[in-house]
């Protein structure tokens, strides 16, 4: 091989190798987890701004015209600490609860908006126009972009940690190529040219023929839906049997089965159809000489 061939096969190894450690689940995971964090403390540092804008605007909605430095006008600072904490507090959990895909109940969101609402009510009362004050579009506008900015972030912070989740078990179920390894060129030996011998021909033997042809390779088989969910319904069982609680979602199902993104809602759901005393016989595993379905076969 020349010089130029070898060359060229080195920095296809070297390619191979880097292309197999940028699409390791490893590395994936990491480089997630790195924007993960970016993510949060930028959200953070948005949410925490808006409410400490909104603090003064609430401070006199509460005072409601006390005198500076007087009892009322002092207990006043305490309202939008209070609302705030507790909307912080949410926003908290959604954050750990988002990380493993886990949804909250419906009163987490309800309390949510309840302190989003308070505190925009609080901080645009006076721009409103209400309680004898004059209607100032300026301050409607003003006064109304930090709650709603605060709104919108915590309602995308759960989304965006969610997919950053997704993105990390996408890489882990793909098994990234091997690199390639260069190969030595081998030496020419140069081995002493012979007379040739004339020797007499030997006597001409039939040949026989082979019948069949070249086995081919058996085909690797098609999977189906029953499958995967024997495959899940096995680790199921042995997560149990090892005393560890599994919640059965698709994400679950997707690890241990292997299946793609739209059967694992299928696997989830028979899982949980599994339950029932009776088995539903949509998910009894079919012989393998039947031809399977098509509906099968797009889940596979």
């Amino acid at each position: 091989m020349s010089g130029r061939g070898d060359a060229l096969l080195a920095h296809a190894s070297d390619a191979a190798r880097v292309r197999a450690l940028t699409t390791a689940p490893d590395v994936i995971a990491l480089r997630v987890e790195r924007v993960r964090a970016q993510v949060d403390a930028l959200l953070w540092a948005g949410i925490v701004l808006g409410l400490a804008f909104t603090m003064v605007n609430v401070q006199t909605f509460a005072a409601a015209g006390a005198p500076q430095f007087s009892p009322g006008w002092w207990v006043a600072w305490l309202l939008d600490p209070m609302v705030s904490l507790v909307l912080l507090a949410v926003l908290r959990a959604e954050q750990v609860t988002a990380r493993y895909q886990v949804a909250l109940p419906a009163w987490a969101r309800r309390t949510k908006w309840l302190t989003f609402a308070a505190t925009y009510v609080m901080n645009t009362w006076t721009s409103w126009g209400l309680d004898d004050a004059p209607f100032s579009p300026a301050g409607v506008v003003l006064h109304s972009v930090p709650p709603l900015v605060v709104f919108a972030t915590a309602e995308t912070g759960p989304v965006l940690r969610d997919r950053l989740t997704e993105a990390v078990h996408r890489a882990v179920a793909t098994t990234p190529a091997a690199p390639i390894e260069p190969t030595e060129p081998e030496a020419v030996v140069h081995a002493p040219v012979e007379q040739p011998v004339h020797e007499p021909a030997p006597a001409a033997h039939p040949r026989t023929t082979r019948t069949g042809g070249r086995k081919k390779a058996a085909a690797r088989p098609r999977r189906l839906l029953a499958d995967y969910v024997r495959a899940a319904t096995e680790a199921l069982d042995n997560a149990r049997t090892a005393g560890a609680q599994v919640e059965v979602t698709p994400a679950w199902c997707r690890q241990v089965s292997g299946c793609s993104a739209g059967t694992s809602v299928k696997v989830a759901a028979a899982l949980r159809d599994q339950s029932t005393p009776a088995e539903p016989a949509a998910l009894r595993p079919r012989a393998r000489t039947s031809r399977p379905s098509a509906g099968e076969e797009a889940a596979a």
